[in-house]
């Protein structure tokens, strides 16, 4: 294990711009660099890299870390493998942590497991080609569905015979708990085994290195499911991967744009129509992490589903996802096919060039959205329309401040006959909206807001600061915030080691982040901090992410903002909250003072502090000496606070 003290002194002698400078052609933009990004398909440059911060940002895809995370996802380095190509540039030799016997047996035990699991999945798709060959009913299914054999073998498609054990004569160890755990046999309750997959069309689902993760089976007799993924698996997470994003990588940088569709069949007949851009999600409702995923992938997506109600359930549900990722420069599409047709039977029946066409006359998500709600209820009356707003603004709340957000909201406006500035206060009133979920969980249909049905759709939680916290702030930083700022989910840079904790997402105040971007930007000013200090933060409840980012450069020795991104725990709250502020740390400008910047918030913090526990004592009526004596105390000090500043 290589020693974090070790990981910190690279990244402080190692400088961010040298190394993205071997991969990304980079020019001079002010104090920082610019380039195309890396790790999505651009025209004009988003990706920015700070010399003095020591960090890369692409204001387009939300791809973000240090030097480490760069070469482990631009070039699929290990952690290890990383740090000990930086560490070879700068001179360095890279000491290891002395394990004890057991680590080292644990860690060789789960290199082996995936090592073992991707050795199975691979034997399996061996076995299920071979079974292919021999099945003509399998075979004249194919045909019947116009696929070639040289789009079965791009796919990798197979057939997993109608023997109940099949397996067992790849497996001679079928009982092998490895192969219940890769989600190829299923162990009833009375312990007889039996594969997952029988009398089904196979499709190898690939992750963005091609390495087979998981099936999906399609049966092609009477039966149930039609569709039939592999479970949850340590190699495996349907709410992360999408099935041919392998394949079409090539044709969606040619396109310029992902077709997202929702069955294997619907990728496979249209890539045999020449349209190999398209991805489809796993058996579920398209999720944050997929979205993400996508606009790494390309800046433009369109949702294409069946052209069905459920499809536009599936639609509309997808729409909600979007939300909270939307941005500027990206455009996310719908396209709605007849009703008796899917993406595969349409590209079949009329062919490519008019799916072509069909699919340039996309509607924007702005139209889908706007279009659906009004739908729902009478627009030519007073109430409809009021029901309308209802309904839209927990939706209008979740699009992040950008011009697109301005956009939809003076259509909206316009649609339910109320001036921009009446929809503004409509909803600054709203509460802050919650986090999205990156775990993609479906929300149960019909949630409650305020006690009326909004279909499809969670309200926002709820979120109260104490009274007069902080309600605005301190001269030298703009207002940008004047609630809770949530801590949405961004693209993390890549693991390092170890699992990633559990959290629970916690509301950051506007003087919470205004500590947050004095300490990512000074981390020097954690050493000066003393007791007095240390207790105000401890004592205040809006502080708790602050308190994190202080532990952590106070244990890393982080000298600059990439260090600290590259120390925080992968995919925990702090991780999640530092790359959401990624963004605005590289705009901040540094201080001519911050250590008067931080004394100056934490004395505003104390005075908040002492007038609500004065407020509280007021309430319960000074009953007891001790309360007395305690307002009294609280008293002093705030006379000497107040004389002090």
């Amino acid at each position: 294990m290589i020693p974090d003290s070790f990981v910190q002194e690279l990244l402080a002698r190692v400088d961010v711009v040298d190394v993205v400078g071997r991969y990304v052609q980079l020019r001079k933009g002010g104090a920082n660099l610019l380039g195309l990004c890396p790790f999505h398909n651009e025209k004009s440059p988003s990706f920015t890299v700070s010399p003095t911060k020591q960090f890369y940002h692409c204001f387009g895809c939300g791809a973000h870390g240090s030097a480490i995370s760069f070469l482990i996802e631009h070039t699929g380095a290990s952690f290890p493998e990383a740090v000990r190509s930086l560490a070879a540039s700068a001179g360095m030799t890279v000491p290891e942590e002395t394990r004890s016997p057991r680590q080292t047996a644990q860690a060789r035990q789960r290199k082996e497991e995936v090592s073992r699991h991707q050795q199975i999945l691979d034997a399996a798709q061996a076995h299920y080609l071979r079974e292919l060959k021999a099945s003509p009913p399998a075979i004249r299914y194919l045909k019947q569905r116009g696929l070639s054999g040289e789009i079965a073998a791009r796919f990798g498609l197979g057939w997993s015979g109608a023997n109940r054990r099949g397996l067992a004569t790849v497996f001679p160890q079928y009982e092998d708990p490895l192969l219940v755990e890769s989600g190829l046999v299923i162990e009833a309750d009375d312990g007889r085994r039996y594969d997952r997959f029988r009398e089904r069309v196979m499709f190898p689902i690939r992750n963005t290195r091609g390495h087979i993760i998981g099936f999906g089976g399609r049966i092609i007799g009477k039966g149930e499911p039609k569709y039939l993924n592999s479970p949850e698996t340590p190699l495996f997470s349907k709410g992360h991967e999408l099935y041919g994003l392998w394949e079409a990588r090539a044709a969606i940088r040619s396109e310029g744009c992902v077709l997202v569709v929702e069955g294997y069949m619907d990728v496979v007949g249209l890539a045999q129509q020449g349209v190999g851009n398209a991805v489809a999600t796993l058996g579920t409702a398209t999720t944050p992490n997929h979205v993400q995923k996508l606009l790494r992938t390309s800046d433009k997506i369109v949702f294409s589903f069946d052209g069905d109600k459920a499809g536009r359930r599936a639609a509309w549900r997808a729409l909600q996802t979007c939300l909270p990722l939307l941005r500027d420069d990206a455009s996310i599409r719908f396209l709605f096919l007849p009703a008796e047709h899917d993406p595969d039977s349409y590209v079949r029946e009329y062919g490519a060039e008019a799916f072509r066409a069909a699919l340039a006359e996309a509607v924007p998500l702005s139209r889908f959205m706007l279009e659906e709600l009004a739908s729902r209820h009478p627009m030519d009356e007073a109430e409809g329309r009021s029901a309308c707003v209802h309904e839209a603004k927990p939706l209008l709340a979740l699009i992040p401040e950008s011009a697109l957000r301005i956009q939809i909201e003076r259509e909206f406006a316009r649609l339910v006959q109320l001036t921009p500035d009446e929809l503004a206060q409509m909803l600054a009133a709203m509460p802050a909206p919650a986090p999205a979920r990156g775990s993609g969980a479906a929300e149960p249909a019909g949630a409650r807001q305020g006690g009326s049905e909004a279909p499809g759709f969670a309200p926002a939680a709820e979120y109260h600061e104490p009274p007069g916290f902080m309600d605005d702030d301190a001269a030298g930083f703009e207002p940008d915030f004047s609630g809770a700022y949530p801590v949405a989910p961004a693209r993390s840079s890549a693991p390092r080691r170890g699992e990633a904790g559990t959290r629970q997402s916690r509301a950051v105040t506007p003087m919470a982040k205004r500590l947050l971007r004095l300490l990512l930007a000074h981390p020097d000013l954690v050493s000066g901090m003393g007791d007095q200090q240390l207790e105000i933060l401890e004592q205040s409840p809006h502080l708790a992410l602050v308190r994190d980012l202080i532990a952590l450069a106070s244990t890393s020795g982080a000298r600059h903002v990439g260090a600290l991104l590259q120390a925080a725990e992968p995919e925990s709250e702090l991780a999640l909250l530092l790359g959401s502020m990624s963004s605005e740390i590289l705009a901040q400008e540094d201080l001519p003072d911050p250590l008067a910047e931080w004394n100056d918030a934490l004395h505003r913090i104390e005075l908040e502090a002492i007038k609500a526990e004065q407020s509280a004592l007021i309430q319960s009526g000074l009953a007891d000496e001790a309360s007395r004596q305690r307002y009294q105390k609280l008293t002093r000090r705030l006379a000497l606070l107040n004389s002090a500043s």
